[in-house]
């Protein structure tokens, strides 16, 4: 029997689930981007807002691409489990703040409808890095991509996230109905200024009337998250449904652990978050600037490292001792570029390291090594030019930086296949076959991947002679024999 409203009296006693008449709830929130990790973090201190009575703030998700969510969620009335495991323990959780699920493919204009109606206050993203248009090199929108220049000229009928906000915003400027709040939670360096800055790049190539509203009257407050959240694998989902007794076709996974800091600017209220645990701040660089860079830098490193040396989860790749060596180092190396207190950066580096060490999670390193090359430059490459710019440190990023080359070639240390999941080497007609070309001569070719490297480091000669060697150690000893001389 499946998951519903009409059989949440059948779940197993233990399993903890809404108290709330979701009859009474209202949307107040539409999220674009509804995968795992929305499912696992913003959607969870949501359904306790509604659980304290804050009807008027439920969810309405959107998928801007596939279908698969919102067709596991319409029988189930857009319930699902939360699964937090730690060791042994697992505590199973039915979260119900989502309350549809819309695929903006199927109909483009339900979605605009939505977005444009006045009880939509704040509108939350988790749509990865690529799906803002970003240059990461300038930080500006990508005037070229092909969505942008579709949603530019059909507005009626966008694709991307900004062409829907676009529109949207324009509707409800039309119509007399008050700005929505614009809340990224992507793991974009200053998402929130970021999202600003293209979305008024983006009006503008429309109307530079609407590109001086979107500037001057949409809140894009940022905000940092922090949960970290595997895939679900079928053996989750038959697992999680033993335990209730109950089918669930897409549970979602996560570590006990959550973090979720937002600079409190809002257009038309919001829900009362920080009874659920979230931290208002004026400013939320520097807690960004701490998570991006030392937990995502080495989650990435931990990914092309453990990939390389046949790890498949991240739990395994941080037992051996070269690798957890190499991420201790990484973290020294990073945490002077940060404004945060060193005592309270070494704090939650315990912390990782704890997280990372959780077996129970069983996070893969090609999870995080998918779409890489977007990752890169504000994970680990923007630390790195703190530290060449400071005369700080930095072997392990650079180490980290091979690596991930390395990890592009095809196969893994012991020639074992690596699946390449990254639209940028799709369209990459310079890509170098590293098993037959020299090490100096694939690092230069990598190097003139200017959206990941920008202008600069390939200028750079101590970092390009530093990458050299660290990629050649790799190539020819293999990452973890190479991991010593860092």
């Amino acid at each position: 029997m499946r998951l519903s409203s009409r059989t949440l009296a059948r779940l197993h006693p233990d399993v903890a689930r809404p108290g709330y008449d979701r009859t009474a709830l209202k949307p107040g929130i539409l999220h674009l981007g509804t995968g795992a990790f929305h499912r696992a973090h913003q959607a969870v201190a949501i359904d306790d807002c509604l659980a304290r009575g804050e009807t008027q703030w439920a969810i309405l998700g959107s998928s801007l691409r596939g279908r698969e969510t919102r067709d596991a969620l319409a029988p189930q009335d857009g319930l699902y489990t939360l699964a937090l495991r730690d060791g042994e323990r697992e505590d199973l959780r039915v979260i119900g703040s989502v309350l549809d699920v819309l695929v903006a493919p199927e109909d483009p204009a339900a979605l605009l409808a939505r977005l444009a109606d006045p009880a939509i206050r704040i509108v939350t993203l988790t749509i990865t890095e690529k799906g803002y248009a970003v240059d990461l090199g300038s930080g500006g929108l990508r005037q070229d991509h092909p969505d942008v220049i579709h949603d530019i000229a059909n507005p009626q009928a966008p694709r991307s996230a900004l062409g829907f906000l676009l529109e949207a915003i324009a509707r409800r400027r039309r119509e007399g109905v008050r700005p929505f709040t614009l809340l990224s939670c992507d793991n974009l360096p200053r998402n929130g200024r970021t999202l600003k800055r293209v979305l008024s790049e983006f009006a503008a190539l429309r109307d530079k009337d609407l590109a001086a509203y979107v500037a001057g009257e949409i809140p894009c407050p940022s905000s940092m998250v922090d949960r970290i959240v595997p895939s679900t694998t079928q053996a989750d989902r038959d697992a999680i449904s033993a335990s209730l007794g109950l089918e669930d076709a897409w549970p979602v996974m996560g570590e006990p652990f959550s973090q979720w800091v937002i600079e409190d600017h809002f257009a038309a209220g919001r829900p009362r978050l920080e009874e659920s645990g979230v931290e208002f701040t004026d400013d939320v660089e520097p807690f960004e600037h701490m998570k991006l860079r030392l937990l995502n830098g080495t989650h990435s490193t931990i990914a092309a490292v453990g990939r390389l040396a046949g790890y498949e989860f991240v739990a395994q790749a941080i037992a051996d001792p070269a690798i957890r060596g190499l991420i201790e180092r990484y973290w020294h190396c990073v945490i002077p570029t940060l404004a945060m207190p060193a005592d309270r950066a070494f704090a939650y580096t315990r912390q990782l390291l704890a997280r990372y060490e959780n077996t129970s999670l069983h996070h893969r390193t090609a999870q995080i090594a998918s779409d890489a090359s977007q990752k890169l430059p504000q994970r680990i490459l923007s630390p790195l030019r703190d530290c060449l710019a400071q005369g700080l440190p930095c072997a392990p990023l650079v180490f980290a930086v091979a690596a991930w080359i390395r990890s592009c070639g095809g196969s893994d240390d012991q020639g074992r296949p690596l699946a390449l999941n990254d639209p940028t080497f799709e369209a990459w007609t310079g890509q170098p076959d590293q098993r037959m070309m020299a090490p100096q001569a694939v690092a230069e070719a990598f190097l003139d991947l200017s959206a990941v490297f920008g202008e600069d480091l390939p200028r750079n000669p101590a970092f390009v002679a530093a990458l050299q060697e660290a990629y050649r150690a790799i190539a020819m000893r293999g990452v973890l024999a190479a991991i010593g001389s860092v």
